[in-house]
């Protein structure tokens, strides 16, 4: 199962960053757990400067800006592949 990280206070842009990424896990039928890192000091132990931000099992894949669900679609491939 993968692990998905949304990092952001709960802005239009992490609430849209975050219906791409499950959309993706829909598409291509995986297992992930969703959870939302809203608290600053949580988000600064990143190392990123502006939110939304993405994590996949750990791996900052994405920060301040909205991915294309195929960029995530290709990051979950890749989290799939180095987890196996």
């Amino acid at each position: 199962m993968l692990t998905i990280n949304v990092l952001g206070a709960g802005c239009a842009n992490c609430k849209k960053l975050e219906e791409i990424a499950r959309q993706a896990v829909e598409a291509k039928g995986l297992q992930a757990e969703f959870i939302k890192v809203t608290d600053y000091n949580k988000i600064m132990e990143y190392n990123i400067m502006s939110t939304p931000g993405l994590v996949i099992n750990g791996k900052v894949v994405c920060s301040g800006r909205i991915p294309s669900p195929a960029e995530v679609t290709g990051w979950l491939t890749e989290a799939v592949e180095s987890a196996s």
